[in-house]
């Protein structure tokens, strides 16, 4: 049975449910600055992906499990759907659990998302990379690592944000466990994932896509899954990178309560 640990916020008796679902080396602290927002008319539940926070992980875990583990969280929960928002790592989750438990889905906004590498040879390549960021945190343990992660370029555009706000992320990612990272890594890393890209075309829900103007890699990936999606919705946020949610809050708060909550009160004003 699956033991997720999770914090949720508004009525339990709140028409829609909203599932959280984090990136790599956040927890469920990442969404904290928007619960009080968007349950308002929500039931929101945040939880801590596996090697995350207080949710431990098994060694033989893969998305597909996780997707299985998650319906049983919901069966568990008695909630019959939800609406799902996932950040990177997160968003590629959700798109896994979207594509295998559509029904279970009632709407969908994947922030900085992918669906996954499309060859095997790219994959195994993958696998390689993770396999040495593994290694690296068993081996050089958690502050180095995390030394190095903040300094990578996709990450390059959070420099530039508030200092406490850049504490406040750190802060984050030292409070994970360095096996759960190299375990989370080793099972449900972009390598380990199985391709979505042609299970696209049938899903056949609204989509909510959303990234930052200045990570170009990601702008593209999602410039072609709106192509591939039937109902797709992209939002490309101007001055803002990998992390929309962290550089630009309020317009990204904008979004989900438009576009997922169905708020037509909010105005947008990407750009």
């Amino acid at each position: 049975m699956p033991d997720f640990h999770f914090i949720e916020s508004g009525s339990d008796s709140a028409s829609d449910t909203l599932l959280l679902f984090h990136g790599f080396t956040g927890t469920h602290q990442t969404w904290l600055p928007f619960l009080e927002s968007w349950s308002e008319t929500h039931h929101v539940i945040a939880m801590d992906m596996p090697g995350h926070g207080q949710t431990e992980i098994q060694d033989d875990l893969t998305m597909d499990r996780f997707t299985d583990d998650v319906a049983v969280f919901l069966n568990q929960q008695g909630i019959a759907a939800v609406k799902l928002l996932g950040y990177s790592m997160g968003g590629r989750a959700a798109l896994s659990f979207a594509t295998r438990y559509p029904d279970r889905v009632s709407g969908l906004l994947l922030e900085s998302a992918s669906p996954g590498l499309r060859t095997e040879e790219e994959r195994l390549a993958r696998q390689k990379q993770d396999e040495h960021l593994a290694s690296r945190l068993e081996t050089d343990g958690l502050v180095q690592f995390v030394d190095f992660w903040e300094n990578i370029p996709l990450f390059d555009t959070q420099k530039n944000l508030p200092e406490p706000t850049r504490l406040s992320i750190r802060e984050e990612r030292l409070s994970q466990q360095a096996t759960g990272l190299a375990r989370s890594l080793r099972t449900m890393g972009t390598g380990q994932q199985d391709s979505c890209w042609d299970k696209l075309s049938y899903l056949d829900k609204s989509v909510v896509l959303v990234a930052g103007s200045m990570d170009h890699k990601f702008v593209g990936i999602n410039q072609e899954m709106e192509k591939r999606l039937p109902a797709a919705d992209l939002h490309i946020v101007a001055a803002a990178g990998h992390c929309v949610h962290v550089e630009q809050p309020r317009i990204f708060d904008k979004i989900v309560r438009r576009y997922l909550l169905h708020n037509e009160a909010d105005i947008l004003e990407e750009s």
